[in-house]
């Protein structure tokens, strides 16, 4: 088994930004003094069965070009290729990186460039399936009560100072409200490195429509068999600085100082 590892890092960081005041990519956070991304790849960096790594930076060339400017120097101590991703899609930025997969890879394990936290025995159980399993993904088992809710307008409470200002807040505001109670039964919060056969994850991605959040969602609309082993919690997604800074506490890794100003409070 020879992988390639696929690295979708051309996003735009939006959700992470959300109260920023000074708007920053989250995989150029520190994590106990190195950038999320470097983190991320170190963990395959020196794992027997990967033989090429691929990070997918932005598709805009000046963005690239910039993005090159704050890693490429890093990466490539790490062996890592650099390539131009997708313009919108996550999708797309695969895509892209499947045109540079080496000829000798026989495996593809598509991993995001924001879970940097990812255990090592989680790695080999999950490497260790795909040597017998065409497509492997890691998960978590929900125990939260699940819920669909709905988006509706509601009438705004009264702004006093609004009043006296003699400004115009509109009258009604986005609220949610709950739909239904999801059954959890059999459900699971999937992760990622997710790992196929690379002939399969290929012809996934020949299919005419690549609409999916995740890569073995493309797998399954071929009717192909996906096994799931047993996530981890410190394999986290960093969406919000929330989630970095409770990463940190569960890695046991120091950060910098709070920026006072980076985000509202």
């Amino acid at each position: 088994m020879n992988i390639c590892v696929i690295i979708p890092a051309a996003g735009s960081s939006t959700r992470y930004n959300t109260d920023a005041l000074e708007p920053r990519s989250k995989l150029d956070e520190d994590l106990a003094g190195r950038p999320v991304l470097q983190r991320t790849v170190e963990l395959f960096h020196t794992r027997p069965e990967v033989g090429a790594i691929l990070v997918a930076g932005p598709h805009d060339e000046a963005a690239f070009e910039a993005f090159k400017f704050r890693h490429a120097d890093k990466l490539a101590i790490l062996g890592v290729t650099l390539v131009r991703g997708g313009a919108a899609h996550r999708w797309e930025t695969v895509k892209a990186a499947l045109e540079h997969v080496p000829d000798d890879a026989t495996h593809i394990a598509v991993h995001d460039a924001a879970r940097p936290g990812t255990p090592e025995p989680m790695l080999d159980r999950i490497f260790a399936s795909a040597e017998r399993h065409p497509a492997v993904v890691p998960a978590l088992t929900i125990a939260d009560t699940v819920k669909r809710v709905e988006t509706f307008e509601r009438e705004k409470a009264a702004d006093p100072l609004a009043a006296i200002l003699g400004e115009d807040g509109g009258d009604t505001e986005a609220s949610e409200r709950v739909k239904e109670t999801v059954d959890r039964t059999g459900l699971k919060a999937i992760q990622t490195p997710q790992v196929f056969e690379r002939a399969l994850l290929e012809r996934a991605y020949a299919q005419s429509d690549l609409s999916s959040t995740d890569d073995a969602g493309l797998v399954e609309r071929l009717g192909e068999e996906v096994l799931v082993v047993e996530g981890d919690l410190r394999g986290m997604k960093i969406t919000t600085p929330h989630d970095l800074h409770l990463l940190r506490h569960m890695l046991n890794l120091k950060g910098p100082k709070e920026r006072s100003m980076h985000h509202k409070f």
